[in-house]
């Protein structure tokens, strides 16, 4: 059974296992460092679809079909699959888990979405609540753009600080299923909110990159705020 110590670290005593992960993403990621390790690529930014919205559900629904077969199993061996986006009411993943037909439960964090699904997830397999289940989370940069700025469609100028949401979704399959070879989760930390007062919401990393870090005192507009551990 999991066990709260400290503040906030879970301990998951049954070191749930990682047994099966997969990727799919767009023709930016694929160009990048990593490239070569994703499961699919799209150089069709719509996937095929005829939305942005409907192509971020295809890469997530994808990436978990993908992940699950890698850890040689079935939909129906999913006992809850924990998954979220950056879209109102969590559609991109809503609409895949419709297809999916497994158990669901939508997450929002934001950029923290994948931790938290897959901490979620190893609570739930650690307390035997289920013997598998899937943690996922995907974005895709057109919808955030209309989701939170502009639609490219508007052809508005970007900022020098704009960032770039990736094109893409992520998918692992937590189970109780012991190899020797399998990442395992051991302990889980729920994080705390650390406000700097960034407005601009064209720059998402100066608001994002300090967290949980100590840092030398960081501008803003009400003067100097420190961080701390």
């Amino acid at each position: 059974m999991p066990k709260i110590t400290g503040f906030n670290t879970v301990i998951l005593e049954n070191k749930p296992s990682i047994i099966g992960y997969a990727a799919a993403v767009g023709k930016k990621e694929s160009e990048g460092p990593l490239g070569k390790y994703f499961d699919k690529t799209y150089t069709d930014e719509f996937c095929g679809e005829k939305t942005f919205e409907k192509a971020e559900t295809h890469m997530q629904k994808t990436a978990i079909e993908t992940a699950i077969k890698k850890a040689g199993l079935s939909k129906t061996d999913i006992q809850c699959a924990f998954a979220g986006d950056l879209l109102n009411q969590c559609i991109g993943s809503s609409f895949g888990m419709r297809d999916l037909k497994m158990p669901f439960a939508g997450l929002y964090g934001a950029c923290s979405t994948m931790a938290l699904s897959l901490a979620l997830s190893g609570i739930f397999v650690d307390s035997g609540a289920a013997k598998n289940a899937v943690a996922a989370a995907s974005s895709h940069f057109c919808s955030a753009e209309r989701q939170y700025r502009y639609p490219l469609e508007y052809g508005g100028q970007r900022t020098p600080a704009s960032q770039w949401t990736v094109t893409g979704a992520g998918c692992a399959v937590v189970s109780s299923k012991e190899t020797d070879t399998s990442p395992k989760i051991e302990k889980v930390i729920i994080g705390s909110v650390r406000d700097l007062g960034i407005t601009d919401p064209n720059n998402m990393g100066a608001a994002m990159a300090p967290v949980s870090v100590k840092l030398r005192p960081y501008p803003n507009k009400k003067g100097m705020v420190f961080l701390h551990k």
